[in-house]
């Protein structure tokens, strides 16, 4: 396919969005029109200043601009308007299913009610069902650079909405911060019936050993997670276990000269069920088309292998079999449809 049309081919092609932070869905207009709403001033004179501000180097230079624009989503309407613009553009990029992160920490701890939060949110995931066609999830995150005491008090926060939320996570800043410091939080997540995933983010100190550590405990499923190369031994687990990797080329290309490609498709080739995500779209500039679309022009792939990640999406995902066994068709019929065999 020429790039025009396999820039097409991507954007249409069903997928399953599993890594994206709700919160970095927050565009700078959206951030200026919530300001005004709630009376806040705002760091900023204009969206281009905003922009000029997303010069990132490491995770740690993004998050000290990504919290501090969470203090406009104030009330249950604003998290409803942000969950329903990235579903809108969802819609554009082809998702038919998304397992959003969202960080009620971040908010709480501002002095807004969880209720609040995740009340907002619900209301935008059953409009898109109704509305869109997409079917959504939400994965609560916990903080990592907090106390494990904190993450234990969000959990029992959140155990009234269990019924709108199928999965924990944890994100943030990873320097010091392992998956054990939270063993207990997600030995009783599990036990409440939630699915469990991990950020293991890409280069980080002791990145190996956090993989290992969510690959000890069990997880579901790891998020970013590409360093896992490094140790053939931990690609043959998730390989044996078919745990699914949810990467992020264009996040990644912030922090490392070539977005991890190399590393993507070696994992995509050998059999791992790596699948393509936004992350923070509103901050990286690339929604989950647009980074298969990046990734296909940096590493050369074909549609074929384009549609073997949406598979992927699915087969990583947290929907039932009979759900998952549907989407899988449309990627089928879909690749049918451009010209690409089932499989290939």
């Amino acid at each position: 396919m020429a790039p025009t049309e396999l820039a097409s081919f991507a954007r249409g092609l069903p997928k399953a969005e599993l890594h994206l932070h709700l919160e970095g869905t927050l565009e700078p207009e959206m951030m200026f029109t919530l300001a005004q709403r709630n009376g806040l001033p705002l760091p900023y004179s204009d969206v281009a200043e905003v922009k000029a501000a997303y010069d990132f180097t490491d995770l740690t230079s993004f998050l000290a601009v990504y919290y501090p624009a969470m203090s406009v989503l104030q009330t249950a309407d604003d998290f409803h308007d942000l969950a329903w613009a990235y579903l809108l553009r969802a819609k554009e990029q082809g998702v038919v299913h998304a397992e959003l992160f969202f960080d009620p920490q971040a908010h709480t701890g501002r002095g807004v009610p969880f209720a609040t939060v995740v009340g907002g949110y619900r209301r935008a995931i059953v409009r898109a069902q109704a509305e869109l066609g997409i079917s959504a999830e939400l994965i609560l995150c916990f903080l990592r650079d907090l106390s494990a005491e904190h993450a234990m008090s969000t959990l029992l926060e959140a155990l009234p909405y269990r019924h709108w939320i199928v999965g924990v996570g944890l994100d943030s800043d990873e320097r010091d911060n392992p998956p054990t410091k939270f063993a207990a939080v997600f030995e009783r997540a599990r036990a409440e019936g939630f699915l469990v995933t991990m950020h293991c983010d890409i280069d980080q100190p002791g990145s190996i050993d956090h993989i290992r550590q969510a690959l000890e405990f069990g997880v579901d499923r790891i998020d970013h997670g590409t360093n896992i190369v490094e140790d053939p031994e931990l690609v043959a687990t998730v390989l044996e276990r078919g745990i699914g990797l949810t990467c992020c080329p264009v996040s990644n290309s912030f922090v490392t000269e070539q977005m991890k490609s190399d590393e993507i498709v070696s994992l995509l080739r050998s059999g791992v069920r790596v699948t393509i995500n936004s992350d923070d779209p509103a901050y990286f500039g690339g929604y989950v088309a647009d980074n298969y679309v990046a990734l296909a022009e940096q590493a050369g792939l074909s549609a074929s292998d384009l549609a073997e990640l949406a598979r992927n999406s699915f087969h990583a995902s947290w929907l039932t079999p009979a759900r998952r066994s549907a989407y899988l068709a449309q990627v089928d019929e879909y690749a049918r449809a451009g010209g690409v065999r089932s499989g290939a």
